[in-house]
């Protein structure tokens, strides 16, 4: 071998090396807007990854959750992301109706963690008591093809209703309907997040609310896997004295095939092993449990997650 072709190959080795450092150095967590659940979560996380890597230089992007989460990390902008369940199962079979133009196939799966429960708040002074009483109403629905505005299609269509039957529809995430609301600018908003979302504690405080039920009916309806019957328990928001019956739908945490296995090993063990602050940042994150984290995941699990739920022996 000539000295030429041994400098090129050291040249080359050397770049592959760094090119896998670098990968590891840096840990970007997606999250979603600051008046949601995911975004707490995720500054909790990235305080939880800078200590178990501490080499590692962290930080918190606020994004419009779910379909953005996802599109970024399949451009490998960012390490990992929030995202509901339904729309990653879209995003890795590339449904372009819900925002993502090709299957996104460097998805990899992390974690399940807690389930999102579909809360429709309504101003209590709109007359708004049930899925019906919104027609002719006016509407928030989220951000437009966010992970919130695809539960919004699939829950009005299966309580045979559309936009249409709206008398104006808002794409506005959580914390702007919110105040549109109080403003008395909009009678109600679909949110779809952990319980005890700041945006509704916020607005239960200003205005008397209303949580509309989702019957068990209307969810076996969607037809879909994602979701299931849930209940936003008595007393989760100020006034709120009766459980409501909803949809909830798993959320996951999302990485991709560029992240080391190492660095997503760390990431999944260092998470589990401080849940204690997750839950300190929002009480949603009282439902993470890692016996379930492995379970159903739409998008494969990343080697690192899949080698961290080995040595726990949560699968085989």
């Amino acid at each position: 071998m000539n000295k030429t072709l041994r400098h090129a190959l050291a040249v080359s080795a050397g770049v592959l090396i760094a090119a896998s450092a670098h990968a590891a150095d840096f840990v970007g967590v997606l999250t979603g807007g600051t008046s949601g659940v995911y975004y707490p979560l995720g500054v909790a996380l990235s305080q939880i990854y800078g200590k178990a890597m501490p080499d590692a230089k962290t930080s918190v992007q606020a994004t419009k959750a779910s379909a953005e989460n996802l599109n970024l990390l399949q451009a490998g902008r960012g390490e990992v992301g929030f995202s509901l369940g339904d729309s990653l199962a879209e995003a890795w079979k590339g449904n372009e109706e819900a925002g993502f133009k090709a299957p996104l196939k460097k998805l990899r799966t992390l974690a399940a963690i807690y389930p999102n429960y579909i809360q429709i708040v309504a101003n209590a002074d709109s007359g708004i008591r049930t899925l019906a009483d919104l027609k002719g109403k006016r509407v928030a629905v989220g951000a437009p093809k966010s992970g919130t505005e695809l539960n919004a299609r699939d829950i009005f269509k299966a309580a045979g209703m559309s936009y249409k039957d709206f008398a104006k529809v808002e794409y506005l995430p959580f914390g702007e309907s919110v105040e549109l609301i109080k403003n008395r600018q909009l009678d109600a908003t679909l949110i779809s997040a952990g319980l005890g979302v700041a945006a509704v504690r916020d607005l239960s405080t200003a205005i008397k609310i209303v949580i509309v039920p989702i019957p068990a009916e209307v969810v076996a309806k969607i037809g879909e896997a994602a979701y299931q019957a849930g209940t936003v328990p008595a007393n989760t928001y100020n006034g709120q004295a009766a459980d409501v019956p909803t949809v909830a739908i798993q959320n996951f945490l999302v990485t991709h095939e560029g992240v080391p296995v190492e660095t997503v090993y760390k990431m999944t063990k260092a998470m589990f092993e401080n849940l204690d602050q997750m839950v300190a940042a929002h009480a949603a994150a009282k439902a993470i449990r890692k016996e379930d984290a492995a379970k159903a995941p739409p998008a494969p699990l990343h080697p690192g997650a899949e080698k961290y739920y080995r040595e726990a022996g949560l699968i085989k």
